[in-house]
């Protein structure tokens, strides 16, 4: 659960946990957060506290009737809890309810929080525990024509891999990033398991449905149509790919579509974005521009109400965002803008809501020790 319901505006006194549609997501890039810091440091609570959040990332795969099928959030029954607005369903245990219409920002979250949980703090018995969930979902996609198959026999509205869809006219937005997905959670499946059979799956669509060549298409869209969300779940799908490939050519395909996805996220001066660049290729990642903008972020993580509308000194573009927000040239620094997480529009330039709710500090750690984990940054003196 990311989000706190405040019930008096920026009071921590009394709150509601919401079960959003992303908990899946959330919690697994919180898994990576303390994966690195344990990575960085040592630290026996790190470890801890990674292994707890795995645990909890478990068992949306494991409190579905679906093997392989991870819910987007869990919760019990009468706990008080805010539950999102969609799809739920009564657990076979009478406890739990969980989520369904599982989203692609679910998938990659998982794959992402297994691939760096298994390399960095994993022990034997937590490697085969590991393998046997990234089998179940691994081969739910392979089974099911990459689509991600819930309760009612149909796909979810975002779990599309297929080749078949995805280089249809409908999905033609989406295929580089869809495809690119498919790719790393291939990669992943292939890097814990060491069963050929993913490997194969993966080639397979390299070969036969020129996959590789689909991740080229990243990032190109229009103005008013940048999904900063789809921006992130990219960031965290080139990780494990771009560790694990060996192959020159393929390698060389995915870090060019890695350098052109990272010089159009470059002007946000994103500490995740950045990192993650720094930590993949070993070159400069404007480190000092990531800094500054965590500096720059206000810790106590409350939505506050933000209004830059009216001022002056902002240049604004032409378009408006995705949602018809306003929007500024360059980024303002992040103590002047509405509090976002890296899947939100850092050119916005009102937003937030009075104080009512509270994020998970899980943006800003997953940057901060993914940079200490590489070396990228230091502790401070």
């Amino acid at each position: 659960m990311t989000t706190c319901i405040l019930d008096e505006p920026g009071s921590l006194s009394s709150f509601t946990h919401e079960a959003s549609d992303n908990d899946g997501l959330w919690t697994a890039l919180y898994v990576a957060a303390e994966a690195f810091r344990y990575g960085a440091t040592g630290a026996a609570d790190a470890r801890g506290l990674a292994r707890q959040s795995l645990d909890a990332l478990l068992d949306l795969e494991q409190k579905t009737p679906i093997p392989g099928f991870p819910a987007r959030a869990i919760a019990r029954k009468g706990e008080r809890v805010h539950l999102s607005r969609g799809e739920w369903h009564d657990g076979e245990d009478g406890v739990w309810q969980w989520k369904g219409d599982t989203s692609s920002d679910e998938l990659d979250g998982h794959y992402f929080a297994w691939a760096v949980y298994f390399d960095v703090v994993a022990e034997a018995e937590e490697k085969e525990r590991i393998a046997g969930v990234v089998r179940r979902v691994t081969d739910h996609l392979i089974e099911n024509d990459y689509l991600l198959i819930d309760l009612d026999g149909e796909h979810t509205r975002w779990g599309v891999h297929s080749p078949r869809l995805l280089h249809s006219p409908a999905w033609a937005r989406a295929c580089g990033l869809n495809a690119m997905e498919m790719l790393s959670h291939l990669k992943v499946a292939s890097h814990i398991t060491g069963d050929a059979r993913y490997e194969q799956a993966y080639l397979a669509l390299v070969t036969e449905h020129r996959y590789a060549l689909d991740t080229l298409h990243l990032k190109i869209t229009e103005p008013g149509h940048v999904n900063h969300s789809d921006d992130e779940l990219a960031f965290i799908s080139y990780y494990p790919l771009l560790r694990y490939e060996t192959d020159p050519h393929l390698l060389a395909t995915y870090q060019a579509s890695f350098a052109r996805s990272w010089e159009i996220e470059r002007p946000e001066r994103s500490p995740f974005a950045n990192f993650i660049y720094g930590a993949l290729t070993g070159l400069p990642c404007d480190a000092e521009a990531a800094v500054a903008t965590l500096q720059e972020i206000p810790l106590d993580f409350i939505h506050w109400s933000v209004v830059n509308s009216h001022r002056p000194d902002v240049v604004r573009q032409a378009a408006a965002g995705r949602f018809g927000e306003e929007q500024s040239h360059i980024v303002l620094p992040a103590v002047e803008r509405p509090l976002i997480k890296w899947n939100g529009n850092p050119y916005r330039l009102d937003g937030g809501n009075g104080g009512r709710t509270e994020e998970d500090g899980t943006f800003f750690l997953l940057p901060y020790w993914m940079g200490r984990h590489f070396g990228i940054i230091q502790e401070a003196a």
